[in-house]
């Protein structure tokens, strides 16, 4: 942005010009400007600020040189910012400074003023105790603008009484420590706010204290906490959100002040966060938004549109900042991230959580910093506390060119700034506008329940295509608007209740049509909605998401009639609600890399936030887990991945909540005999085939490589709980199933294996080890997590066994045993096929890798690498050890039953037997039965005590 000249800053600002005068009568306009060069020589630091009263003990002399240093401070900032030598973030940090200096200089003199007559105040705890002087809003967040007010709040610790000191001796009349600081309170207010001398130090405003005017000019915490907590509104939590104690102890040590400044933060953080997202607060936070900017347009209406206010108007500061707030305000309480206190700082990192735009933020970013210097600019016209911005006249003339720009030109860019502040704020609080609700089509008092009301509910179902059987829809509509539970409710989650039941009920038909499911009717949309919001009807920060953003809950109801599997996951788990209001959602697909290392770090940082509270550690994994889960879900179902793409990714969700589950269970092991363990997970089946289902169990085997005669005692803990931190139901539900039957030596082994044992027992070289089967499952099995030395000892472990010599009669015998086992294990008596079990299904073409792997990888190494079954048959028809004419069809195959699969399961869960009509895959059975008789030369395998 270009700049004026010093010289022009003393035309443009009155205040600057006024001063230069009042400190300089005789001076000819070249002197003056020589004293403005010189007051605007080099920046005022706060070790400047504070050297200047540094030795000033009494309050009246205070006064006169606060005064006479904020002046000197103001003309520093106007003179250096108008041209170009600091930027806004110089300006807003030197005028917290000063307020933050000013403020402690005052309390201090005054303080121990008082102290003189009535002694030190001393809590029951037998501390000091020292006023704790609150700074909210934009002072609270280093954000003050050149000619702000301050808003205080006056806080104490403990009730007691004061004292005379060896400090101060001659104290007579004790006080109590409310009375002492109550006359503390009323010194420091006028001390800062009156106009005399110089002029005023800061505006004080004491409106955001408990209960407002009507309440005590300073407080306890135990007060603060009881009002918090039984009076505290929604939009106090704003306010409270910046609030930072801005002064330093008179009477106590630094260590002392520090813990009672730490009670403060412990009573107002949970205020303002809650523990899980919080969209319950939005309704009314909007609505207060509403208001304010009704009441800017209206001020501005009647001002005959002399201009426009660029805090409080359309697309104005506030509106940054409320959208800001707000959004931390939802997540807070799960993103200690998003507990910071600057404006610019919490864009930036919402932007990073995913939770705005980054292209939006960037650009409010740099709007924020335009708005704040056009508001910097207007206060230095005449030191007024005022963000109008005139349409034409010399007002607007004088704050142009101080910004150095022409008038139309900064009309041309407020416009221009204000438009997309004001777009971008509707679009994340989503005006009601986007929901599509007749209201004309609902009878009146349909929500109260009546047998009259329940009957014209009915009525309006039928006309919206739910056919006539609608009673039992009626009933459940009508319990969650008029039931015992809706009667439990506020006035406000009603209506958001009955609004959004309104929106569920017409668009139900309409999620069904765009469903791919020939057989799902509007009815069983609408049922499967009715049964997320009976599972949230208590928990109104939900209801609330799905009201304020009904793109959100449009897009629950896709999901819900994409997949009964989803619709479960989603009533189990509401609290992944939030991934449908989360930009991140619609950045995954195939090419989306396979890395949850981002997703670790953060997790890693809420835990340790919750240190000591293990049960809300366990959530908070849980609910992380679920929410990277559903993500993928929703991309999935969007159909933006294929099947072995999405298991990748489940696969590597795996791996790094096993890494994270070693950690912490390790970590709350009293006697541990190491920092780090050298442990490790290994993964079989599913997991370790990187094939991994939504709710696949994880076969695992626990290894450790440790010589510390403690190790045996403290990895059984290790594990036992590792399995508590994955299976444990807890209130967020559990993590996975486990399965340790692979482990050596199976149900009888024991639960984690030296290496070194774990070896020999591969080995099998005292005829008491490994069976073949085991060595069947090895082809499938991988380092997952924990210390990575352990892992290359066991792929190398691994390798050594896959490549032992074998002759390819064995191999065909032993795996044609073990395929008769498994079809006794798994009959099928139904008239459907079974994709996975029956002959010619999945099992089939994991055998025929198997057995390609366990006779060739002595000759081809390359074999035992655990690429998958796809790529692995694709690989040996290459090396022509089967038959490439053979081998694609069976690909072509696999992959047709595992997308099969995955969509059955999608709609039946994971436990359910995965049939279908055996005429929907005949070429594909014929293709793998094919591939079967070319490998093993039968077409059937051997029943146990026959030949091959």
């Amino acid at each position: 942005m270009p700049h004026c000249t010093l010289s022009e800053v003393v035309q443009l600002s009155h205040f600057v010009k006024r001063t230069l005068i009042a400190l300089h009568p005789g001076a000819d306009d070249e002197g003056r400007l020589s004293c403005l060069e010189a007051l605007t020589a080099k920046p005022f630091t706060r070790d400047d600020m504070s050297s200047r009263i540094a030795s000033v003990k009494d309050s009246a002399m205070l006064s006169t040189a606060l005064r006479a240093l904020r002046r000197d401070v103001m003309m520093n900032l106007i003179g250096r910012n108008a041209t170009g030598r600091i930027d806004y973030f110089e300006v807003v940090r030197t005028m917290s400074d000063l307020a933050e200096v000013a403020v402690s200089a005052v309390v201090s003199v005054h303080a121990r003023e008082l102290a003189q007559k009535h002694g030190v105040p001393y809590g029951i705890s037998g501390a000091p105790q020292d006023l704790m002087v609150v700074g909210m809003g934009k002072l609270g967040g280093r954000e003050l603008n050149v000619s702000s007010d301050i808003d205080l709040i006056f806080l104490y610790d403990e009730d007691g009484e004061t004292r005379a000191t060896d400090a101060f001796p001659d104290a007579r009349r004790l006080l109590s420590v409310h009375e002492f600081y109550e006359r503390l309170a009323r010194r420091i207010i006028p001390a800062l706010n009156n106009v005399e001398g110089a002029g005023f130090v800061f505006r004080v405003d004491m409106r955001l204290r408990p209960n407002g005017e009507s309440g005590p000019i300073v407080c306890g915490t135990d007060m603060l906490e009881e009002y918090l907590y039984t009076q505290g509104r929604d939009w106090e939590r704003f306010a409270w959100l910046k609030s930072r104690i801005v002064n330093t102890p008179v009477f106590s040590s630094p260590g002392v002040f520090e813990r009672q400044c730490a009670n403060v933060e412990s009573l107002v953080r949970p205020f303002v966060f809650r523990k899980y997202l919080d969209f319950g607060a939005i309704a009314s936070l909007t609505s207060l938004h509403e208001m304010i900017r009704a009441e800017t347009a209206r001020r501005e209406a009647t001002r005959n549109r002399e201009g426009v206010n660029v805090k409080l108007g359309r697309g104005g500061i506030r509106e940054i900042e409320f959208l800001t707030q707000t959004l931390q305000v939802i997540r807070g309480g799960r993103e200690p991230k998003l507990r910071g206190k600057e404006t610019l700082a919490m864009l930036k990192e919402l932007a990073l959580e995913g939770a705005l735009n980054e292209d939006i933020a960037a650009q409010l970013s740099r709007d924020y910093v335009f708005l704040r210097d056009l508001e910097h600019a207007i206060q230095y016209v005449d030191d007024q506390q005022t963000q109008m911005l005139m349409n034409e006249g010399e007002s607007l003339t004088r704050v142009a060119g101080l910004l150095g720009l022409s008038t139309d030109a900064l009309w041309e860019r407020v416009n221009r700034v204000r438009e997309f502040v004001a777009n971008a704020f509707d679009a994340v609080f989503q005006v009601q506008g986007d929901q599509t609700v007749s209201q004309d089509n609902w009878p009146i008092g349909w929500q109260t329940g009546s047998s009259s009301a329940r009957a014209a509910l009915a009525k309006t179902l039928e006309g919206l295509g739910y056919g006539t059987d609608v009673e039992e829809l009626v009933s459940r509509i009508s319990a969650l608007v008029s039931g015992r539970s809706a009667a439990a409710r506020s006035d406000g989650a009603r209506k958001r209740m009955q609004k959004l039941l309104q929106l569920v009920v017409e668009q139900c038909p309409v999620w069904s049509q765009k469903a791919e499911s020939q057989l799902l009717c509007a009815q069983d949309v609408l049922a499967r909605y009715l049964k997320l919001l009976e599972a949230i009807a208590g928990r109104s920060t939900y209801v609330a998401l799905l009201y304020q953003y009904p793109r959100a809950a449009e897009r629950v109801g896709r999901v819900l009639a994409a997949s009964r599997w989803s619709a479960d996951y989603l009533v189990a788990h509401p609290i992944i609600l939030d991934e449908l209001v989360d930009g991140r959602v619609h950045e995954m697909d195939n090419y989306t890399p396979v890395d949850w290392s981002c997703w670790l770090r953060n997790l890693q940082t809420a835990l340790q936030e919750a240190q000591g509270d293990q049960e809300r550690q366990m959530n908070l994994l849980r609910d992380a887990h679920h929410a990277a889960v559903f993500r993928l879900l929703i991309a999935d179902l969007d159909g933006r991945f294929t099947v072995e793409r999405l298991a990748d990714q489940l696969s590597a969700l795996a791996d790094e909540v096993l890494n994270l589950v070693i950690e912490m269970a390790w970590s709350s092991l009293a006697q541990r005999h190491r920092e780090h363990p050298r442990f490790a997970v290994i993964g079989y089946g599913k997991l370790g085939g990187k094939e991994l289902g939504y709710e696949s169990d994880l076969d695992l085997v626990y290894l450790y490589d440790d010589d510390h005669p403690d190790a045996d005692v403290n990895y059984s803990r290790l594990v036992r709980r590792m399995m508590s931190w994955l299976t444990v139901q807890t209130s967020s539900g559990i993590l996975f199933d486990i399965d340790l039957r692979l482990r050596p030596n199976g149900g009888n082994g024991l639960v984690v294996s030296p290496m070194k044992m774990f070896s020999r027992y591969q080995r099998n070289e005292d005829g008491n080890g490994a069976w073949f089967w085991e060595h069947q499952a090895l082809t499938r099995a991988r380092f997952c997590a924990g210390d990575s030395d352990i892992g290359r000892r066991f792929e190398k472990e691994r390798a050594y066994i896959l490549q032992l010599p074998r002759t390819k009669s064995d191999v065909i015998e032993q795996v044609l045993e073990m395929r008769a086992k498994m079809l006794e294990g798994h009959p099928n008596r139904s008239r459907f096929f079974d994709i996975k079990h029956d002959r010619g299904g999945m099992v089939d073409i994991e055998f025929i890798v198997q057995m390609v792997v366990l006779t060739y990888s002595h000759d081809h190494p390359e074999l035992i690498n655990n690429f998958g079954n796809i790529l692995l048959l694709e690989m040996a028809a290459d090396l022509n050890l089967i038959s490439p004419d053979l081998a694609r069809p069976a690909v072509d195959a696999y992959r047709h039953y595992r997308q099969l699969q995955h969509e059955i399961r999608l709609n039946a869960g994971e436990a359910v037997p995965v049939r279908v009509p055996k005429d929907m895959v005949l070429e594909e059975l014929g293709a793998v039965k094919d591939l079967w008789l070319s490998v093993f030369g039968t077409q059937e395998p051997r029943r146990i005590g026959e030949s091959v």
